[in-house]
């Protein structure tokens, strides 16, 4: 038997460190060739890292949150045949020493559940986490416990070096049931305080979000926009093509009315290097499109917008916030906006300030639609009615400018035959 080291891989563009995830192996399990052993985070993108190997695990080269340098040592496993690694020490004749012992150095990679998958323990076993370190578990796993309010330090653990899996929530829900009086009221949830790294997608979006708020002079501007008439456009286009090309959303109509204006704005369509004091404008209009996941917020890129027509910018939305949301999304996909749009749909409220993708230097903002009376030709009439709070970089973008932009963006969308006209 030998060992087999995998080492942080370099995912290229220069990337000299990424942020470790999450593990989706423990010291003691089997894996196999090309299964993913850990997520890892650049400034784009997670990425996965399969096992180039088939072997059992024996050390873990760190922990979730910590930043590993490209080449850094991941996983040891141990293989049939040599492997390519060679401990400098001599080897231990004692097969339950070698067990018991992490190969070196010891602070470096082995986890506190190294020992625990050594000791030989029946397989049904339960064992329970360890006081300071981050419970072992499957993502699908944590959810069901946050959803169920269960802290998962409280829970022991019965798979391969003490991971919790599903059949252990099911033991403590269950026993819990048992336990409640037939008059508890409501669902109970525990009560407990709860520590929770802020590592991965939450780590970048906070990074993100601070440096923005830091660096830019942010200055936000909201209208009123009628969307009575976009409405009935997108109602028609959907009863005469939804069947046949798909059928359409705000958000399609929206991007085109923004291609339109920034054709008489192109130093919103920009960039601001804070460093070399820059701004570069762009022909082409990359709209960031912001799309809430499991794992927080992220905006995959929908490119050359303005060559799309809306059924085919309709799909590429649809497809780029499937992979955001199933964490598919390349790095390619979650760069090179230049503007970006944000949306929370039903639940748009009146009026937001959204914070700008830095190195852009404008954000839209859309707010959701009501019915409400308006003045409308002399008349108090029922409109349906639209807010758009945007934000824009005020080193780079005046105020005066901003407004007439989301005016023209407003003028498109109440006469949206306009929206078409070259």
């Amino acid at each position: 038997m030998g060992t087999h080291v995998i080492r942080m891989p370099d995912i290229g563009e220069g990337i000299a460190h990424v942020e470790l995830v999450e593990w989706f192996v423990a010291v003691g399990d089997m894996v196999s060739e090309d299964q993913v052993l850990a997520d890892v985070m650049t400034d784009k993108a997670t990425v996965e890292i399969p096992s180039s190997v088939h072997g059992k695990v024996v050390a873990l080269g760190g922990k979730p949150g910590e930043v590993m340098a490209v080449g850094a040592e991941l996983i040891r496993i141990e293989v049939e045949g040599s492997g390519n690694h060679r401990d400098p020490q001599p080897e231990v004749s004692q097969p339950e020493v070698e067990a018991a012992e992490p190969v070196t150095p010891a602070a470096e990679i082995a986890t506190p559940h190294a020992a625990a998958s050594a000791t030989s323990q029946p397989a049904a076993a339960a064992t329970p986490p360890i006081d300071g370190q981050r419970p072992l578990a499957s993502p699908a796993v944590r959810k069901r416990a946050w959803d169920a309010g269960i802290d998962l330090h409280t829970v022991s653990g019965s798979g391969p070096a003490g991971r919790i899996v599903h059949a252990d929530l099911d033991a403590l829900i269950e026993g819990a049931a048992t336990r409640s009086s037939p008059t508890a009221q409501g669902p109970q949830r525990n009560l407990e305080q709860q520590r929770i790294p802020v590592i991965g997608m939450r780590r970048k979006i906070a990074q993100r979000m601070q440096e923005a708020n830091a660096q830019v002079a942010h200055f936000s501007y909201v209208e009123e926009i009628d969307v009575t008439a976009l409405e009935d456009l997108r109602a028609h286009l959907n009863r005469r093509w939804g069947e046949s090309r798909g059928r359409l959303t705000l958000l399609p109509l929206l991007i085109r009315a923004m291609v339109v204006a920034l054709r008489d704005f192109p130093q919103i369509n920009a960039h601001y290097d804070d460093q070399e004091q820059v701004i570069t404008r762009f022909g082409a209009v990359h709209v960031g499109v912001a799309t809430q996941s499991d794992n927080g917020l992220m905006v995959p890129v929908l490119r050359h917008a303005e060559a799309t027509d809306l059924w085919a910018c309709a799909h590429e939305i649809g497809r780029l916030a499937s992979a955001a949301r199933g964490g598919k999304a390349s790095r390619e996909e979650l760069s090179g906006s230049t503007i970006t749009l944000t949306s929370l749909g039903a639940l748009g409220g009146i009026a937001s300030t959204p914070v700008i993708n830095r190195p852009e230097v404008a954000i839209v903002g859309v707010n959701r639609i009501v019915e409400r009376p308006v003045v409308f030709n002399g008349q108090i009439v029922v409109r349906k009615m639209m807010n758009l709070s945007s934000s824009f970089d005020h080193r780079v973008v005046d105020g005066m400018d901003a407004a007439q932009f989301i005016q023209a963006v407003r003028g498109l969308l109440e006469q949206p035959a306009t929206l078409f006209l070259e």
